[in-house]
């Protein structure tokens, strides 16, 4: 994905509760800010992102997860536009599943939960794949996170599902959309 097309995804949004957010593709300067996310997180949402709860994400996975080529790889934030400095507050993020298929994962902060975060996050993380043509994704969530499982429902086809001591495999095409105005203010 060019520049011009990674600025698309820069921009602020205002969400159904009107809070204000900036929405914008990954940087390697968010490493520590990645870092701060997860620290800010609780218990329930680190083991719900990653299926196990660390004392603090490791540096290599920071580097790793804010280092992207913006194709194959992508993550886009969310950025909390009244803190002092900047302060991630949501993931949505796409890696290489193999036959075609890329592998998703969101995470938002506890305190931005329900407030619609995670939606524009998706919804946006599918806008840019279907750009680099990826258009099935493969997702593992926990069986008992029921608001990612309801999300990717909304907003996904499910084209096939199963389950595994706990964690549920989809595969999934995105909904149609469309197409998203552009606009400095939603």
């Amino acid at each position: 994905m060019d520049t011009l097309s990674l600025a698309r995804f820069d921009r602020m949004l205002t969400l159904p509760s009107g809070e204000r957010v900036r929405l914008r593709p990954i940087r390697p300067d968010d490493e520590p800010r990645l870092s701060e996310l997860y620290d800010r997180s609780s218990r329930d949402t680190r083991y719900q992102r990653f299926f196990t709860v660390m004392r603090r994400l490791p540096p290599d996975w920071a580097h790793f997860l804010a280092n992207v080529d913006y194709d194959r790889r992508l993550a886009l934030v969310a950025e909390d536009v009244t803190a002092p400095t900047t302060r991630l507050i949501g993931v949505a993020r796409y890696e290489p599943g193999g036959d075609d298929i890329a592998e998703i994962a969101l995470v938002v902060e506890d305190a931005w939960q329900g407030k619609g975060v995670g939606t524009r996050l998706l919804t946006e993380l599918f806008r840019a794949a279907a750009e680099n043509g990826i258009t099935r994704f493969r997702a593992f969530t926990l069986a008992d996170n029921r608001r990612m499982l309801g999300l990717l429902a909304r907003h996904a086809d499910v084209i096939e599902r199963r389950v595994e001591r706990g964690v549920v495999e989809m595969l999934l095409a995105p909904k149609a959309y469309p197409p998203r105005t552009v606009s400095t203010g939603e």
